[in-house]
């Protein structure tokens, strides 16, 4: 039940603009940390790991151990197109391996060096060193952040695993094994003090340092493998939610869904790791860009939760600003340790969410503009009735499916199209494909069809929706599964009134009827089988023996289909007016334009041959 408070804070960011961008913004700043995350957690967790061998190997350059975590890295990223499904088996062990490992040393170092140290579990110790110590104590603050950097990503687990086997997990098992390792490490400092450097790596007895140290190694790797899988499943959300340009996403197994892999976005990273390997070489200046990106991604985290209290929950807004307040606090408390170390390696994290932030903006932004562009310029159905059933053109033979990113009306293409050329083909279908605020739509529901005009202008309109988790494939049969959705939708419509189209037999548009509604009346005719083209063959023979034949619309759909079937696809380029400012024309004539002639366009989604398609070219101003 909707509540007063979370009405009004709809109501507020409906009524102001400004706040809705400064919104915006934070989620993009957050998403952009994180995937900072994926390109500093590799780095430092390989490095980290190596640079351990230089206890035991003394003689050995820095140098090489940059060359070794480079090789690791390189590595690291070359398998992921192989996807983690082959090797995924060996995650689990590994882990737990490691997980024990360091909680058993942590237990040998308590009994060992300090069994006292179960001390520094009161809290009270930490205020006596807070107050004890002053600025000095809460700058380091920013070195102690890192004791939980990297459990959170626990939680990126949320779409494979249960909340309840998350919990479990970190309670009964990663939480204490932490525990022990920081204490032992703790007890072993307080009779090393000169040991502060590497303590972990010297801490570990000497029997089983090669041992730890290899699992150490794997350990690393797989949880940059973690976060790099993280990385691919965040920029994909992106891409379905118009703030990333679209890449190409690779299913790497049949099995499980979440498993994915994008070509461009993974050399990258890559590329970005061994820059900040070799550049940095230090692990302390990575801890502090490392700390900087983890805390900032927990602090929007906790304000965007706050809005879901409030909005998505309806709580009350005691409990909201509760939340915000107790848990926010202490974020913005590790927070500013860690603003304090920007210059010794934290504006690694604000440079590249900078950059991140910059694209993903811009390409928002282009695509808003682009959508409304599209929207104040479409074909006036009073316009389309007045041609005639014709459409003033000489109508050939064939099916001609016209790109659009409009759910209703007329693109502005078909009319610049037909003015250039006065020819179109007999059927003619506007599809428009759609990322809806869902995480996934079913393949039943994957095709919304309705009719554009009266009857006899032969003319339909197919929404393809996918929701923000679900992967669009390029194998995907579009041309077969659309005329058999287009036929089944003809063969179930109603013969006396069109309730399941958008226009009605009029002419006139029925209204602004938004995704939602339309698959409400639509659901019972979109196309459901991926082999309903055999299926419809089968149902021509029968009509042919005595059954009930198709409708005459619907075998001329099939000829239609017989005769060929074209694709255009409308460009629509941007260009900054001549008023805009230096910043503006940079953004949309240089930025925005680079990025559209790169990324990838619905026509490679949806399989299109390329022999098939007609691409017509639009400039609009923004």
């Amino acid at each position: 039940m909707e509540t007063w408070q979370s009405s009004a804070l709809k109501s507020f960011f409906e009524k102001h603009p400004r706040f809705r961008t400064g919104l915006f913004i934070l989620v993009l700043l957050g998403t952009c940390m994180a995937i900072g995350d994926g390109v500093l957690t590799p780095t430092i967790s390989v490095l980290s790991a190596v640079s351990g061998v230089r206890l035991k190997i003394t003689a050995l350059h820095e140098n090489y151990v940059v060359l070794i975590s480079c090789v690791i890295i390189v590595g690291l990223f070359s398998l992921q197109h192989h996807g983690t499904n082959r090797v995924a088996f060996m995650f689990a062990p590994i882990v737990a391996a490691w997980l024990l490992c360091i909680s058993s040393i942590g237990i040998y170092n308590i009994f060992r060096w300090n069994p006292h140290i179960f001390r520094a579990l009161s809290p009270v110790y930490m205020l006596k060193f807070l107050k004890r110590t002053g600025i000095e104590g809460w700058i380091s603050l920013g070195g102690v952040v890192l004791s939980i950097t990297g459990v959170e990503t626990m939680f990126a687990d949320l779409g494979h695993f249960s909340s309840l086997s998350i919990r479990v997990a970190f309670s009964f098992l990663v939480y204490p094994c932490l525990v022990l390792a920081y204490m032992g490490e703790a007890a072993f400092l307080s009779k090393h003090h000169e040991d502060i450097q590497r303590s972990f790596y010297k801490a570990i007895p000497e029997a089983v340092f090669w041992p730890v140290f290899i699992v150490a190694t794997f350990a690393a790797v797989v949880g940059s493998q973690a976060v790099i899988s993280a990385t691919f499943s965040i920029i994909s959300q992106c891409c379905a939610l118009n703030c990333f340009p679209f890449v190409k996403i690779i299913h790497t197994s049949s099995k499980i869904y979440g498993q994915i892999y994008i070509p461009e976005v993974n050399w990258i990273l890559m590329c970005l790791c061994l820059a900040v390997t070799i550049g940095l070489r230090d692990t302390n200046m990575m801890g502090h860009a490392y700390g900087l990106a983890v805390t900032t991604v927990m602090f929007v985290t906790t304000c965007l939760m706050a809005l879901v209290i409030l909005i998505v929950w309806k709580q009350r807004i005691a409990i909201a600003v509760a939340f915000l307040v107790i848990f926010g606090s202490m974020e913005l408390l590790y927070i500013s340790a860690s603003v304090y170390k920007i210059p010794e390696g934290g504006w690694i994290p604000l440079a590249l969410s900078f950059i991140f932030m910059a694209i993903m903006y811009i390409w928002n932004y282009g695509t808003t503009k682009k959508h409304e562009f599209d929207v104040e310029n479409k074909v006036s159905m009073n316009r389309i009735v007045c041609l005639g059933p014709s459409l003033g053109m000489v109508r050939v033979p064939g099916i001609g499916l016209i790109y659009t990113n409009l759910v209703s009306g007329v693109p502005a293409v078909f009319g610049h199209f037909v003015t250039n050329l006065p020819a179109f083909h007999q059927v003619l279908v506007f599809v428009c494909v759609k990322s809806v605020q869902v995480p996934y739509i079913s393949e039943k529901d994957r095709l919304m069809i309705g009719r554009v005009g009266p009857k006899e202008y032969c003319m339909f309109r197919c929404i393809v929706r996918y929701g923000y988790k679900d992967l669009q494939q390029e194998n995907y049969d579009f041309e077969n599964r659309l005329v058999s959705g287009i036929v089944q939708f003809v063969e179930a419509e109603e013969d006396t009134t069109l309730k399941t189209t958008f226009i009605s037999a009029c002419g006139r548009e029925v209204g602004n009827m938004d995704i939602e509604k339309f698959d409400a009346q639509n659901q019972d005719h979109s196309f459901t089988n991926s082999k309903s083209s055999d299926i419809l063959e089968t149902k021509i023979r029968k009509g042919h023996g005595g059954g009930a034949p198709l409708k005459d619309e619907s075998l001329q759909i099939l000829r239609a289909k017989e005769s060929g079937v074209a694709f255009i696809l409308g460009h629509s380029y941007a260009k900054a007016k001549k008023s805009s400012s230096i910043v503006k024309k940079f953004a949309i004539n240089v930025v925005y334009s680079f990025l559209s002639k790169n990324c990838r366009e619905p026509d490679v989604v949806l399989n299109v041959p390329h022999t098939s398609l007609l691409e017509v070219g639009m400039i609009y101003h923004v």
